[in-house]
């Protein structure tokens, strides 16, 4: 079997060095060519998540029916313990969980399957905890996955044109990996391999963020840095961002608007300012008469 890496190898090595010379004229270009956040992306309208609720068999429910909408621009953070519910929610946004009932509207759009999901899918960007980078790959070629979702399936097979990789190489410098472009990803810090992953979602060119525990597998610098990362580049582009956390403190730090869930149910929504000891402990508490289903057993259930 070819290795179709080959094909595109040294186009991006040869655009990388291009980046590298530093020649004024190549950056001008590059800059007018890329327009990442037009005004086009900016102008998205609220997520509406109506009484949706997520079960897994007869007994296990993952999510009570919950119903939240998401703001234009706001950075809001899904906080709980782990198995609360937080993941299953911020899965069924882009419907990688389906609700077992309830609606999910983007838009003024309901979003259930066929060209609307395909759209949703495609304008919303999803970051690991795991990052989920092909390893053998550079940090490149994985910034680039994040434009398969313009492709169809038979033209993706072939490589990449011109733009996507410079829009891939800003992306990178955008998280300060310009210099890693060609970096194995296996080869790159656990800090590092989650900068790669927010430049595979900025790739794609999204109008909302979800990030599903961003920061739980990394030591608390780098998960302040990654976090701070993620703030500054939703701020500067206007970006929707839903971020699952179980850490309290970074929930106060970096959330304009904290949803916290406990036992599949939310308990709290509001500022960070608003969160008392009565309602930390509502949240952190023995979740007894919680939900069965945890985060673990709805990995679980769809693998």
């Amino acid at each position: 079997m070819v290795d179709k890496s080959i094909w595109i190898r040294p186009s991006i090595d040869s655009d990388f060095r291009r980046w590298q010379s530093g020649s004024t004229l190549y950056l001008c270009v590059v800059w007018r060519k890329l327009s990442l956040f037009s005004d086009e992306v900016l102008g998205i309208g609220v997520i509406e998540l109506k009484q949706i609720s997520v079960r897994y068999g007869d007994a296990a429910v993952a999510l009570q029916p919950t119903s939240v909408t998401f703001r234009q621009g706001e950075f809001t953070v899904l906080l709980g313990a782990s198995g609360a519910g937080k993941s299953t929610l911020l899965r069924a946004i882009n419907l990688l969980t389906p609700p077992s009932e309830g609606e999910v509207w983007i838009a003024g759009e309901r979003v259930s399957h066929g060209p609307a999901l395909r759209r949703h899918r495609r304008n919303t960007a999803m970051i690991f905890q795991q990052h989920h980078l092909i390893k053998r790959h550079s940090a490149l070629r994985n910034t680039l996955a994040g434009r398969l979702g313009y492709y169809s399936s038979l033209r993706s097979f072939w490589p990449m044109g011109r733009q996507d990789r410079e829009l891939a190489l800003r992306c990178l410098d955008r998280v300060g990996l310009l210099d890693k472009a060609l970096a194995r990803a296996d080869h790159l810090s656990g800090g590092q391999q989650q900068r790669v992953g927010i430049a595979r979602a900025l790739a794609q060119q999204p109008r909302i963020l979800l990030a599903d525990e961003p920061v739980a597998s990394l030591d608390p610098s780098n998960a302040e840095q990654v976090m701070a990362l993620l703030q500054r580049i939703c701020r500067e582009d206007g970006l929707t961002a839903i971020v699952s956390l179980h850490q309290l403190d970074l929930a106060k730090a970096f959330a304009q608007r904290i949803v916290a869930l406990q036992g599949g149910r939310v308990v709290f929504d509001g500022a960070a300012a608003e969160l008392d000891e009565a309602v930390v402990e509502r949240i952190y508490r023995s979740p007894a008469a919680a939900s069965p289903a945890t985060e673990e057993s709805r990995e679980g259930c769809e693998q």
